[in-house]
């Protein structure tokens, strides 16, 4: 029987370097040569690959995306989630190590006089009264990787530690970007707080001269009313724009980690200028310069690892034990060398019968989540080519757009101008000077908005692309 175990576990170890489950490896994913909308150029490196100092240069910019890194909750709860697969991680390597355990034990039984142990104790002169049993051994016991089960689980951990690096990565990402974002829609308001007062101003002279022309009879009481209200609603603007400095202020502050409050800024909205080289680079550098589509693709490895997990359940195990120490009935004789020392040792194999159909389940559920985690990996590939594009057309034709608004404020400019002439000459109407005055009040807000949305999307082109986490 023994020649019959030793040969089944020989030809049992012979197969552990077999896998019982095909690697699908990193799903291939249909991608074009170049992004939409992108401009052609010879240079395939990516904006991505400049690390976010070098893309984002203000000083006062860069001291928030700093504090953000280093204090924002968000990414110090990715941080610890690493320390926590780490040490998970570090814990599989001990997957192959035998289990070793110390037993030291000390029993008095008491069996009945009339019972097969207490004469059995009378017999050899022990006595029937009580029967001690001390024992002190080393157990070990061992299961032989044969199918890949414990390389397998080894495998996943260290995929589910990977994929919680890329998930820092990724929150850094979106840090930088949200940041950036809020800082230039911070610096859109202050210039619109400044265009709101400097039109009140304009109001208010309009105003003087539309009362002083009431009072000499020239215009009527509907005048003086109608310009006043043109005054009240630049009036009303700046008190909209303070609480919105003040919102976005705070929620730049919660995003730096620090307690809601003032940000000092030293620059203004028309210092900044959108990059002349805007580089996509090619679309198939997003597997590895975007941690979301890199989590994804470690999420396929670990679906993938844990399907052989699955598969190496339904197979036979064998397993390896053995025990040593000493066993005596008086304390006296305990340790007493070599008399009472003994030792076990056994091999088993254990195949899985009654619960076979359950671990079957198991497994074939694991490879629809396998299927399914390929799936979201292509959907991620998908949306980030997806996020790419949009970024590119929205920076193309936001340009676009401030060309022809900055145009727009300059004509309304001239147009106001010479109403304000025409007006205090008397060759034009208040209704005509109001009016200017605010067509060109609309056109300079519309025209902030405009370049704070460009800006904004150079940030999300730079997200989209993966940059940010360098």
């Amino acid at each position: 029987m023994k020649k019959y175990i030793s040969g089944l576990a020989i030809a049992l170890l012979a197969l552990s370097a077999c896998n019982v489950s095909k690697n699908i490896g990193t799903p291939k994913v249909a991608l074009p040569d170049t992004f939409r909308n992108a401009a052609a150029a010879a240079d395939t490196t990516s904006i991505a690959a400049v690390q976010w100092k070098n893309f984002f240069t203000d000083p006062t910019l860069q001291a928030l995306i700093d504090s953000a890194i280093a204090r924002n909750y968000d990414m110090q709860e990715a941080v610890k989630n690493i320390e926590a697969s780490q040490l998970l991680f570090k814990q599989t390597k001990w997957n192959n190590v035998p289990q070793v355990d110390l037993n030291v034990a000390a029993t008095i039984d008491r069996p009945s006089n009339n019972s097969l142990d207490g004469l059995s104790l009378a017999q050899y002169g022990v006595g029937s009264s009580a029967a001690d049993d001390y024992t002190s051994n080393i157990s070990l016991s061992w299961e032989a990787d044969i199918w890949g089960k414990i390389r397998n689980k080894s495998k996943a951990a260290l995929a589910q530690y990977l994929q919680t690096i890329e998930a820092k990565k990724a929150v850094q990402t979106s840090l930088v970007a949200n940041v950036s974002q809020g800082y230039y829609n911070l610096l859109m308001l202050d210039e619109q707080i400044k265009i709101a007062q400097s039109n009140v101003r304009l109001n208010d002279s309009t105003l003087r001269i539309v009362k002083l022309q009431y009072n000499s009879g020239q215009v009527t009481s509907l005048a003086v009313e109608q310009t006043a209200a043109q005054l009240q609603a630049a009036q009303q603007l700046i008190p909209q724009f303070e609480q919105n400095i003040a919102i976005q202020e705070d929620a730049l502050s919660i995003l730096a980690g620090k307690l809601p409050g003032s940000i000092t800024r030293t620059g203004v909205l028309d210092q900044f200028e959108v990059p002349a080289n805007l580089s996509a680079g090619v679309p198939s550098a997003l597997l590895t310069n975007r941690p979301d589509v890199k989590s994804a693709e470690l999420a396929v490895v670990e679906s993938d690892a844990n399907v052989a997990v699955n598969k190496a359940a339904m197979y036979p195990a064998l397993r390896i034990t053995a025990s040593g120490g000493t066993d005596a009935f008086r304390a006296s004789d305990w340790f007493s060398i070599p008399s009472s020392l003994f030792g076990i040792a056994a091999a088993s194999i254990a195949q899985p019968l009654l619960d076979h159909k359950e671990l079957s389940t198991q497994y074939k559920v694991a490879q629809v989540n396998r299927e399914k985690s390929v799936l979201e990996f292509k959907q991620s590939v998908l949306n980030a080519a997806g996020e790419v594009s949009d970024a590119l057309v929205k920076i193309e034709k936001l340009k676009e757009q401030q060309q022809i608004a900055a145009n727009r404020v300059a004509t309304l400019d001239r147009a106001t101008q010479n109403a304000n002439l025409l007006f205090k000459n008397g060759m034009a109407t208040y209704l005509e000077v109001i009016t200017a005055q605010s067509n060109v009040l609309q056109s300079q807000l519309e025209l902030a908005t405009i370049k704070r949305d460009e800006l904004s999307a150079v940030s999300d082109l730079y997200r989209s692309l993966g940059g940010g986490w360098r």
